[in-house]
This record gives structure tokens, C-alpha cells and sequence, in this order.
């Protein structure tokens, strides 16, 4: 059994920052591609980033050179530092990961959602 955990998220000022984490546990080897998605009231999820074991990343044009993904390998745990944060970040932030378990197969898995407001 696989379980992802997100923690991190809050209220922040505008220009301020934040990082998420996305803790996996249970049985994984390994960490193939992982993103983050959000989603505002009203509207629909969309990609925030991707990026693939091979290393290419995605970043949606409204969080380039602002919001940087990353992964501790050791700790099953990928990150989304988000810096100069703004009221239209304001979303549930979701973790979403193709891990590989013990036996080889992968699988996607989502993240519970997490809270993320940018407000003064």
C-alpha cells in the first residue's frame, strides 16, 4: 500500500514563499515522473510542473523562473519551492507521482490536496 502525504501549504503574503512536500511511503523503489497540479475555486485542475526521470521539466508559463520542483530520493519526498507568490497562485496544490514499487510495475498516485492562499 502507497500513501502520499502533502504538507507545507498555508497563507502567505503576496512576494512571499512557500514549499510543499509530497512524502510517499510504503512499498517504492523508486520515483519515476512526478508534478504538482492546482486548482482555484471554480476552475478546472491544471499542470503547475512535470518532470520525467530522464529530467525534463514542464513548468506552466505562469510559474516559470518562480515556483522549482525537486525530489530527495532517500526520503521518497519531492518539493515545489515557490517564491514572489501571487493571489492567482491561490489554489489546492496536488502532488501527483508515477512511483515504482518493489516488483518493477509503476502506478500514479495523487496526493491528498493541500491549501496554498496568497493574500495580504
Amino acid at each position: 500500500q502507497v500513501h502520499l502525504v502533502e504538507s507545507g501549504g498555508g497563507l502567505v503574503q503576496p512576494g512571499g514563499s512557500l514549499r510543499l512536500s509530497c512524502a510517499a511511503s510504503g512499498s517504492i523503489l523508486s520515483i519515476n515522473t512526478m508534478g504538482w497540479y492546482r486548482q482555484a475555486p471554480g476552475k478546472q485542475r491544471e499542470l503547475v510542473v512535470v518532470k520525467t526521470s530522464g529530467g525534463n521539466t514542464n513548468y506552466a508559463d505562469s510559474v516559470k523562473g518562480r515556483f522549482t520542483i525537486s525530489k530527495d530520493n532517500a526520503k521518497n519526498t519531492v518539493y515545489l519551492q515557490m517564491n514572489s507568490l501571487k493571489p492567482e497562485d491561490t489554489a489546492v496544490y496536488y502532488c501527483n507521482l508515477n512511483l515504482v514499487g518493489l516488483y518493477g510495475s509503476s502506478k500514479v498516485y495523487w496526493g491528498q490536496g493541500i491549501q496554498v492562499t496568497v493574500s495580504s
